[in-house]
């Protein structure tokens, strides 16, 4: 179209199961490596070009294990060859210590790898440690996502990168807490926003109804947003959603309103890439 402004990329990624949902919650959660492959791809038709793993163990249970997560990358992989950033999550959910998380990850070597602050460095006395493992990931290539939960953790966060105990990586603002009853809001974004640099590469997730008035809220303010059945269900109508990929395509459809584009799976290497220089 002619004279028409450049529309900006952002990645959308789904976050399809989580630590803690069953099919109780939802008939087509995808546990399975072959039903996580399905969903990446029907998530890859809809606009995303990431997906946010969790592994289960037999009984269903948030699992972090080589074995596991190498079975399920190859599973997705396979359907979405390299259409789409895998990212696995190192998420302790109440079973596993910073040791034990930074040890899978160290094992699987994964494309990417979303790391919750508080767990992986929960005081000064574990920077140590953390440092070499974010050093180490570092080299060899590993795009890390920090989740972080309020502006105190940002503001750790920024400190940590200023000292050099965290060599470089992207940010995950997480919009409210875990809980049964949390309904985030577009509103929950700005205390992140205060002291942000115009150069840092941000993402969003955000529970319940609500969670696309969130990520549209972030498309418009220049980040990148995460969806799924891993913190909401229902679509902005307040549809229960019959599957992940419908939560994925109302965003696609809603950011070129904002002035973005869903970016393919290269753009979204490109970007991450851009963001560890």
């Amino acid at each position: 179209m002619t004279g028409a402004a450049k529309l900006r990329p952002i990645i959308i990624a789904v976050a399809p199961n989580g630590a803690r949902r069953t099919k109780a919650d939802h008939p087509n959660l995808p546990i399975t490596a072959e039903e996580l492959a399905r969903t990446a791809a029907s998530c890859r038709e809809a606009g995303a070009s990431m997906i946010h793993l969790h592994v289960r163990d037999a009984q269903g249970r948030h699992l972090l294990d080589a074995d596991a997560y190498r079975q399920t990358i190859a599973a997705v992989r396979q359907e979405v060859a390299e259409d789409m950033v895998i990212q696995i999550t190192s998420e302790a959910a109440g079973r596993y210590a910073a040791a034990h998380q930074m040890a899978t990850i160290r094992a699987v070597r994964p494309e990417a790898v979303s790391l919750a602050l508080r767990e992986i460095v929960p005081d000064p006395a574990g920077e140590r440690a953390a440092g070499d493992f974010f050093e180490e990931m570092w080299r060899e290539k590993v795009s890390m996502q920090f989740i972080l939960y309020s502006r105190s953790e940002w503001q750790r966060y920024r400190d940590l990168k200023t000292r050099g105990v965290i060599p470089g990586g992207t940010s995950l603002f997480v919009l409210g807490r875990y809980s049964a009853t949390q309904q985030s809001s577009p509103e929950d974004l700005l205390p992140f926003l205060c002291d942000r640099e115009d150069n840092e590469t941000w993402m969003t997730c955000a529970f319940g109804h609500l969670e696309n008035a969130c990520a549209m809220a972030t498309a418009a303010l220049g980040g990148h947003a995460r969806v799924g059945f891993e913190n909401n269900l229902y679509c902005a109508d307040g549809r229960l959603a019959p599957d992940n990929a419908a939560l994925v395509a109302q965003l696609a459809r809603g950011v070129g309103l904002v002035g973005r584009v869903p970016a393919d799976g290269a753009t979204a290497r490109a970007i991450l890439a851009g963001a560890a220089q």
